[in-house]
Order: structure tokens, then sequence, then C-alpha cells
């Protein structure tokens, strides 16, 4: 399983696996509608690092070097590995990555807790109303 750079060719597939996370999730706000989640999708191409694994795109991660922040993680198969190496390669030649995680998403915790992340700050505002953790890893 490697990750890829994403091209705009992906933006459909990155944005079908959020819409499907926003329907299944019953603590999330409704959310972006599919055409709006793929124009944000290729805006954040241009902007930051994007990585993909499978085409079509069965999970993403985009990544912003200048801060070493993960900006969004999303997989369509939980628990297949996609998540890990897309990780694994947004932690290559670094020292130290952040990411927000949602309170209530206590799978993701448990997923950035065995990925080496740890709290370092509790209660974050969301920008989509949904209180948020930070995490860190350090190598």
């Amino acid at each position: 399983m490697t990750p890829r750079r994403a091209c705009p060719d992906d933006a459909p597939a990155c944005a079908a696996i959020v819409r499907a996370w926003l329907d299944r999730t019953d603590w999330m706000p409704e959310g972006p509608d599919l055409r709006t989640l793929e124009e944000a999708m290729r805006a954040a191409f241009a902007e930051r690092e994007v990585w993909v694994v499978g085409d079509p795109a069965e999970g993403y991660l985009s990544f912003d070097p200048g801060t070493s922040h993960v900006r969004g993680l999303y997989v369509g198969r939980p628990g297949a590995g996609i998540g890990r190496a897309l990780l694994d390669r947004a932690k290559e030649g670094r020292d130290r990555i952040t990411l927000d995680t949602h309170v209530p998403n206590r799978d993701a915790h448990r997923f950035y807790a065995r990925e080496g992340f740890r709290v370092i700050e509790t209660d974050r505002a969301g920008s989509d109303g949904v209180p948020e953790l930070r995490m860190e890893w350090r190598r």
C-alpha cells in the first residue's frame, strides 16, 4: 500500500469518502454537500501536500508542510492499513506532526495513540462546532 500525491482527478473519490463519513457519523453536523466537498478538495490539493492510497482513492491525508499539521485524514475502509500508510508517509523526514481530532471520535483517538500520537491540548473549538483534541507525534 503505497501513498501517492493526489491529483485533481482524485477530488471526487476523496469528497465521497468524507461525505460517507459524515453520513454515518451521528454526532457530526450535516456538513457540506458532495459538490462543495469536491471543490474544497481541489483547492486543498493546490495549497497542501495531499496523499492518497488507491486508484480510485480509498483514503487521503491533507498535510500542511509549513506547520507540520495534518489537516485531514479520512479512509473509506477503516482497519485496512490505509490510515497507517498515509501517516507513515507524512512522518517521513519529520520529527514532529500535529493533528486535531473530534472529541467524540474515540476510534480515531485509539488509532492515533497506536501510531504514537499523544494528546497535548483538549477542548479546542472545532470549525464545525464539535470540540477537538490536538494530538502530537514526535520521533
